[in-house]
């Protein structure tokens, strides 16, 4: 098969969407499967692949690392242009909600192919937590949204949940990266019948990591934290927790974003240099690697997350997690995880010193390896082409 993926955002830019796009074409390539990811051009050096289908594009943020692409017939004959030379496109995978979602959407009707769509995106916590008039910004997309795609279906009022419905009921069949927001999707009336297939960790990268692995020597707790950092991300609440908790450990930090500044001057200001690092963006592997080494991996972020990549790969990996979302908890086994008594920087501060305390006692959560092929990408990636071989097959879901 060949199968075009639409995202928002470049395959290469930092984000867990970004890293899913990576692995499913990864190991849809290893299945002997053909995959284009079409998606904004990049406005820093990256590393590229002869799969990528760089859109014209304009970057919208300071740092450069997300853009945008114009939805218009010209960007339209673009795209049809750069997949002349290619093979057939047998599938069109949606995996996105803006520009990426309007150009598959418009490439599948023109071409007249099947649509899968993986929703990724909380869109109404998004909104509300970055847009100071976010019924204003709703009401400016959903009119935007009809003006790309015609006629509109959707018969819910306006509203995200609505904006969402209309892309749903384009498709065939949707997917989503966990149970509970297939749930969520459900309950809003967004979309029905959402098949749940989660990103999987690299199966041979878990491997060398295990293998690799050294056991976990006498020294202060390590505590890794891995994300974007951006305010729904709530990096900053978590570092004025390991403030207030004031224990002896190691806290580490990697990724990069809007408020890696402020990060950084809140740690000079509170004097936590000899606690906190920050260890920047670093390749997959390495990521693994911080990962298996920790003791704790610390999940801060509170409904927004539609998957919880970090602390499955942690799960695979045999490390626990403090996990702050209650929804990503319900997604995970018993006994592998601590979670703050509520979403409050003081209760996040008394886990960690909790945490600490039983690690320095030898009490500590021991997680055995989930050898589970749940957690493995090829497993995934297995039930993916299961859905493309139905949708092809002409058995769509009924919305």
């Amino acid at each position: 098969m060949h199968i075009l993926m639409f995202s928002d955002q470049h395959a290469d830019s930092l984000g867990g969407v970004q890293v899913s796009l990576r692995l499913q074409k990864q190991f849809l390539e290893q299945a002997g499967h053909t995959v284009t990811v079409c998606a904004p051009r990049m406005h820093r050096a990256h590393a590229g692949d002869p799969g990528y289908i760089d859109t014209p594009s304009v970057p919208i943020t300071r740092d450069r690392e997300y853009s945008m692409t114009l939805v218009s017939r010209r960007t339209d004959r673009f795209i049809d242009a750069a997949l002349a030379s290619r093979p057939p496109v047998d599938v069109v995978h949606v995996q996105a909600d803006f520009w990426g979602a309007m150009l598959g959407y418009r490439y599948a009707a023109r071409h007249g192919i099947r649509v899968v769509h993986t929703f990724h995106n909380h869109m109404e916590f998004g909104i509300e937590r970055v847009v100071p008039v976010p019924e204003l910004a709703v009401r400016g997309l959903l009119w935007w949204q009809h003006r790309l795609l015609k006629p509109a279906l959707s018969p819910l009022a306006p509203s995200a949940w609505a904006y969402l419905n209309e892309l749903a009921l384009r498709a065939d069949i949707c997917t989503a990266p966990s149970s509970h927001f297939a749930a969520l999707l459900e309950r809003k009336g967004a979309a029905s019948d959402v098949e749940v297939i989660l990103t999987g960790a690299d199966d041979s990268v878990v491997e060398q990591v295990l293998l690799g692995a050294e056991p976990r020597s006498a020294r202060r707790p390590l505590f890794v934290w891995m994300g974007r950092m951006s305010s729904e991300k709530r990096v900053l609440e978590y570092l004025d927790a390991i403030r207030i908790a004031d224990v002896d450990a190691d806290f580490r930090l990697y990724g990069a974003g809007l408020l890696l500044s402020r990060a950084r001057a809140f740690v000079r200001e509170h004097e936590l240099g000899d606690r906190v690092h920050f260890a920047g963006k670093v390749p997959y592997p390495e990521a693994l690697a911080a990962i298996a080494t920790a003791d704790a991996l610390v999940q801060t972020s509170i409904g927004f997350e539609t998957q919880g990549m970090t602390v499955f790969e942690a799960a695979a990996l045999g490390t626990p997690s403090i996990v702050s979302d209650p929804n990503i908890a319900g997604e995970l086994p018993d006994g592998i995880y601590w979670q703050p008594a509520d979403g409050s920087v003081q209760a996040l501060a008394e886990t960690l010193r909790l945490v600490a305390a039983d690690m320095a006692s030898g009490s500590e959560l021991v997680v055995e390896p989930q050898t589970s092929s749940t957690f493995r990408q090829s497993h995934q990636t297995a039930r993916m082409v299961d859905v493309y071989e139905r949708v092809l097959a002409g058995q769509s879901a009924q919305r």
